[in-house]
């Protein structure tokens, strides 16, 4: 959302629900009775209170905030710095249960903060669950999150990060790439531009850098039946298709027309 305004200066100080649902929605936030009682829950003093109210007011996404952020129904802890998981991807994780039901081995690559490993080991119970991720605050967040459910958490670059012995083992390869074109960064809502790292939301010239990279390497890493699942926007699906299908995977599109959502599955025969 835009920097919301008028300035926290000019705003009375909140101390009470009805008080801080008036500074927020006098700030320009739609849902001023819904992120009020979210920042009543999570602060524990009047001063902290009014210290969350002001950074809302500012412009930071509610979500880093008030510390966390709703995902398939759980908590999920987020920092300043690290991408916060969206709604959408809750499609991939869907389309990776049903995909492979009885997954032993999941990997989250490019796992901001492992919002979708922490999903799908919830989901499938009993799981060897890797993520990774190149940037250093992002694996730390992840590791408050992946550490929850018994899961490990690698700093490097793609499939570097990985163990060695993950290779030919992977049931669900989830890799929630950067898929924005570098020209249309600019374009995104400032929370993002403003609040999450550049190296989660560039995806280079045509936003498919990154993905490329991930389908030409992921057959290596899938164990036989396998699936490797990326998400994207709507025009970029022809040449995702097509970077799956040189990798050797079987390919299927699935969409989502409630949460705007894109998936391209790939499966290791």
């Amino acid at each position: 959302m835009p920097p919301l305004s008028p300035s926290p200066s000019s705003l009375p100080s909140p101390s009470t629900r009805e008080s801080v649902v008036a500074v927020l929605r006098a700030a320009g936030c739609v849902f001023a009775e819904d992120e009020a009682e979210l920042i009543l829950a999570a602060a524990r003093t009047p001063e902290e209170l009014a210290a969350m109210v002001d950074r809302r007011v500012t412009g930071l996404p509610l979500e880093l905030v008030v510390g966390w952020a709703e995902f398939r129904g759980l908590r999920i802890a987020v920092e300043p710095g690290v991408f916060v998981p969206r709604r959408r991807t809750e499609f991939l994780v869907e389309q990776a249960l049903a995909q492979v039901p009885d997954a032993s081995v999941v990997v989250d690559l490019c796992c901001g903060s492992g919002a979708v490993g922490v999903a799908l080991a919830t989901a499938l119970g009993h799981v060897q669950l890797h993520a990774a991720d190149i940037d250093p605050a992002a694996v730390r967040c992840a590791r408050r999150n992946v550490g929850a459910v018994g899961g490990r958490v690698h700093e490097g670059d793609l499939f570097a990060a990985l163990p060695g012995h993950l290779r030919g083992r992977v049931d669900i390869l989830a890799a929630n790439v950067p898929y924005v074109p570098t020209g249309e960064v600019g374009l995104l809502p400032t929370e993002a531009r403003d609040h999450e790292p550049l190296v989660a939301l560039d995806g280079g010239a045509d936003g498919l850098d990154v993905l490329r990279r991930v389908a030409a390497e992921a057959p290596r890493w899938l164990a036989p039946g396998g699936c490797l699942l990326v998400e994207t926007s709507e025009r970029q699906t022809d040449a995702a298709v097509e970077a799956f299908t040189k990798s050797g995977l079987t390919v299927r599109l699935t969409a989502s027309e409630e949460l705007y959502a894109n998936v391209v599955i790939g499966v290791r025969p």
